[in-house]
């Protein structure tokens, strides 16, 4: 599952808007609905506005494969 759905299963799973969190984040509306649908990538300043306004860490939705 890529960023941007994880980031929009966590809204979804916490009743958190898009719109709360495009104004949050001053990322545009249509910019960030493209973003959290897969069908643009999100910016790294992007994603750090997003970790910010959600006051997670980025391992909530980047999973570290370790191989031992």
């Amino acid at each position: 599952m890529s960023v941007g759905k994880k980031i929009k299963l966590y809204l979804v799973e916490n009743g958190i808007s898009q719109k709360w969190l495009s104004e949050k984040t001053n990322i545009a509306l249509p910019k960030l609905n493209a973003s959290l649908n897969g069908e643009r990538k999100i910016s790294v300043d992007e994603f750090a506005n997003i970790l910010n306004a959600l006051n997670v860490d980025a391992n909530t939705f980047i999973k570290n494969k370790v191989s031992m």
